[in-house]
């Protein structure tokens, strides 16, 4: 069985060809990326492979029996460009997709879940068996402010005291490779979140813990927010984006505590504090 990996060349890509190559033979792993030359250390197949370059996709996936499709980062036209991978996949004879889609994404009020909507629906289309992986958001994009907010004197956000069960990349990327190596789990739809359920005070008083430095948490509106965001020298749209996950936060889009993450990896998501320790290294 050959299994394809695209947008190889990314944190999450990397992640799941380095698992993957543990679970079948490195020969049957296909790295897929826009520039492969930067794919040489992973020691498999790389292939080029643009998402909005319909005319190269078939080549890349010439064999190819499953599909690891990374959502793509290009949040204005992103759902042309999986369409375009879809398509190519279809008709390359691709026999099953794994798509990295958006927890509760069928469903998600969130801003950005509307382009994995839209993404799902064309996959229930192509007539080619899919497994969903419905990731939640990454542990460390939260982490990452941490060193920011502590020298600001307070980590800020829209979302009250709103649930979170983030996950890590690593976490996710291992179980997008258990994902497309189980031929078993071809039309499954799993919710992927972390274990740990945890507010952003919570994740404040963390920091706090760890630092021996003073970090409360302040909750602001979602306007006072987005202007924070954007004079910190976000894009707006970028910071709209992030706003608009925090509001709607508050009425739980962002947790779940179905442990799916975990009983797929056989083991324990990473904990939050050594997702913090990891950021404020």
């Amino acid at each position: 069985m050959t299994i394809a990996v695209s947008a190889a060349s990314g944190q999450l890509g990397r992640i799941a060809v380095t698992h993957l190559k543990t679970l079948v033979d490195p020969s049957q792993v296909v790295a897929l990326a826009r520039d492969p030359a930067k794919l040489a250390d992973l020691g498999v197949t790389a292939r080029p492979f643009d998402y909005t370059r319909p005319d190269m996709l078939i080549a890349g996936l010439d064999g190819v029996e499953t599909l690891a499709l990374i959502s793509s980062g290009d949040l204005a036209g992103r759902v042309d460009q999986h369409r375009n991978v879809i398509e190519a996949a279809k008709a390359a004879g691709v026999g099953r997709i794994v798509y990295t889609s958006i927890l509760k994404g069928d469903r998600s009020p969130l801003m950005i879940a509307s382009d994995h909507r839209a993404t799902e629906e064309i996959l229930a289309g192509a007539g080619i068996a899919t497994t969903i992986l419905r990731n939640n958001w990454y542990s460390e994009n939260r982490a990452a402010t941490l060193p920011a907010a502590l020298g600001a004197g307070a980590l800020i956000g829209a979302a009250g005291q709103a649930p979170f069960n983030t996950a890590t990349r690593a976490d996710l990327g291992q179980a997008l490779a258990i994902a497309a190596a189980d031929g078993a789990l071809a039309g499954a739809v799993l919710e992927l979140a972390g274990d740990e359920t945890y507010t952003l005070a919570d994740l404040a008083a963390e920091a706090q813990r760890q630092s021996g430095r003073d970090l409360p948490y302040r909750d602001l509106s979602p306007e006072e927010y987005q202007a924070a965001l954007v004079a910190a020298g976000l894009p707006a749209g970028f910071a709209a984006v992030l706003v608009d996950a925090d509001v709607q936060a508050r009425d739980g889009w962002m947790a779940d505590d179905s442990s799916a993450l975990s009983r797929l990896l056989g083991r324990p998501t990473t904990p939050i504090a050594d997702v913090v320790a990891a950021a404020l290294a």
